[in-house]
């Protein structure tokens, strides 16, 4: 009924765990009748942001969220982007966070 109803449709999602384009293949894997550019998630808002502010971020994200990162420059980072990764979360890293 949405598809045929004059609204826009949005899948969104504040999930950081995984790219756009793993979750693409999860829901069309479970029947779901959708395009890419119809999901948003919260690894979207941030790389919009990330552009708006032309800023070169430390990614602390799951190593399956950087796809959606692709073409960000990350050398000598000056802001950082926190999502759910707590392989990432060490010393070391935090370290590099808090520089």
């Amino acid at each position: 009924r949405l598809r045929s109803a004059p609204v826009t449709v949005r899948f969104v999602t504040n999930t950081t765990k995984e790219s756009k384009k793993d979750l693409l293949e999860r829901l069309t894997g479970l029947g779901f009748d959708i395009a890419e550019h119809e999901i948003f998630t919260s690894l979207t808002a941030a790389r919009n942001l990330l552009e708006q502010q032309q800023v070169r971020p430390l990614l602390l994200v799951d190593d399956k969220a950087l796809p959606d990162f692709t073409g960000i420059g990350t050398d000598n980072p000056n802001a950082v982007v926190v999502g759910l990764a707590p392989e990432h979360f060490h010393y070391e890293m935090m370290n590099r966070a808090f520089r």
